[in-house]
């Protein structure tokens, strides 16, 4: 392939030599890596807990990156390859599932004249939104998570599946490209959406449509980052501390399994010794970028026999230590307080810890404030007394027997359902603004509840309000908590159009 040299040129300038990455038989432009334990000493206090008198705890803030995430790295080392290759030249469209933090790389990449398309879950925090919703990136927004594994079944049947892609063609066509392509790969989207995949999705529309996809979720470059550099940069940042990786255990939570498959193959290759422990949330608490163990066992870089151990932290635990370190001034996010808190908890019995600060507070300073209660339960719901309910969904509205099951579920009246345009809802996700199309629906009600298809939608339109000091609660399932012990699918089809 010919390699397009002034993309190489501009990206090794501007991009590349911005990084950490070796140089001379030594890595350049490393993060911080700083001693902590006072502060987690102090704060373990907090919890009733004690460190062991040799132990010393190491935070490797990754945050202090360009794109203020750990994942600079895989994406920089993604992308320079490919564009060294030929894979990729200037003009050409990258498309990527991201959970956040990797499309924003993308983005601040894309300034040297890539196009870039994220898929992206609805359920991502606001400040993830808004980092994504920065001009650079083009966000296609999905009513599902980014985050089940590869094959996982879920809920979805045909006609789910039919909705989410129908869904996806209206964001193709509304970002500028054809929708032919997608058409003639209609079976096979509709195929990978009805197991909720995501991560294939973004590959299958890159083949599709001639686009680059970096693949981070099975790219053994991904590893490669953290092998050749990312270890090598901790090794010796420690070996200046009197100690080395061959002596500390390293932390941290699991997204793509890069990070921890990179450190863990250089520890086994020159220290002979299994030194990674992976953290992750219990199963149904969603952190920022982080996969739960049970979602992250369908990806390739899930590799649990290279690991020291793996650990499951409740995140409310956690949200403590996260507060008292942000106060402290250490710049760090979600899912780095899981992996301290874990940390802290080994501590008890002494021993090194270095623990991947993956990114900073700034997208989460949101989430430690206390927040208005946004979602019901459908018994919540039916028994608030809502003097006005209002459907939400950016692709489909109720048909009237839809309207009926939403009113008998929540023992309302019919008319007190009111079913803004499709179009209006797309609009107002998509400028986070009010359309004066949807003030008449809002006016007079002191808090409607919002209804959508799975609660997604309803819930980030809920947020939009809230912003703009309109105060709504969202059914949490939406429709398809109505369903109750029914097919899902066939309420979709009997209730929407």
């Amino acid at each position: 392939m010919n390699v397009d040299t002034d993309l190489l040129a501009r990206f090794e300038q501007e991009i590349w030599c911005k990084m950490p990455h070796e140089e001379g038989g030594s890595i350049v432009n490393a993060t911080s890596l700083s001693d902590i334990t006072a502060d987690i000493k102090e704060c373990a206090r907090l919890y009733n807990m004690e460190l062991g008198g040799s132990a010393r705890i190491f935070a490797k803030f990754d945050s202090e990156l360009m794109t203020g995430s750990i994942k600079a790295r895989p994406a920089v080392h993604i992308l320079h390859e490919a564009i060294k290759s030929g894979k990729l030249r200037g003009g050409q469209v990258v498309i990527e599932a991201t959970s956040g933090n990797f499309g924003i790389a993308l983005g601040r990449i894309s300034r040297l004249g890539l196009v870039v398309v994220s898929l992206v879950s609805r359920k991502l925090q606001e400040g993830v939104f808004a980092e994504l919703r920065n001009g650079e990136i083009k966000v296609m927004d999905l009513d599902m998570d980014v985050c089940p594994a590869p094959g996982m079944k879920g809920d979805a049947d045909a006609m789910a599946a039919k909705a989410a892609a129908a869904n996806i063609r209206s964001q193709i066509a509304g970002l500028g490209f054809d929708t032919g392509p997608f058409d003639g790969a209609a079976q096979e989207i509709e195929s990978l959406l009805g197991k909720q995949d995501v991560i294939n999705l973004a590959k299958l529309l890159a083949r599709t449509y001639g686009f680059f996809c970096p693949e981070q979720y099975d790219n053994e470059l991904n590893i490669d980052a953290h092998s050749a550099v990312t270890a090598p940069e901790i090794d010796s940042q420690l070996k200046g501390m009197g100690t080395s990786l061959g002596n500390a255990d390293v932390v941290c939570a699991f997204g793509t399994g890069g990070t921890s498959g990179g450190l863990s193959r250089y520890a086994s290759a020159k220290y002979g010794k299994k030194t990674v422990h992976v953290v992750f949330p219990p199963a149904g608490q969603d952190v920022a970028g982080i996969r739960t163990k049970a979602t992250a066992s369908g990806l390739s870089m899930y590799r649990p026999e290279l690991y020291a151990a793996e650990h499951e932290v409740d995140f409310g635990k956690a949200r403590q230590l996260l507060r008292f370190l942000v106060k402290r001034g250490h710049d760090i996010g979600e899912s780095s307080a899981l992996a301290l808190y874990c940390a802290m908890q080994m501590a008890a019995d002494g021993g090194e810890f270095v623990v991947i600060v993956a990114d900073g507070i700034a997208k989460y300073k949101k989430s430690l404030e206390e927040q208005p209660r946004m979602q019901v339960s459908l018994q919540e719901a039916a028994a608030g007394g809502y003097d006005r309910i209002i459907w939400v969904h950016a692709q489909y509205t109720p048909r009237e027997e839809g309207i009926k099951a939403i009113a008998k579920s929540l023992g309302v009246d019919e008319s007190r359902i009111h079913v803004p345009k499709a179009s209006t809802i797309a609009k107002l996700l998509a400028t986070q603004q009010v359309p004066d199309e949807l003030q008449g629906d809002l006016e007079g009600s002191k808090k409607p509840l919002l209804v959508c298809m799975a609660g997604n939608t309803s819930l980030m339109t809920a947020k939009v309000l809230a912003g703009k000091g309109i105060m709504a609660e969202s059914l949490n399932g939406g429709i398809m908590e109505l369903a109750g012990s029914t097919n899902p699918g066939e309420l979709i089809r009997q209730a929407t159009e």
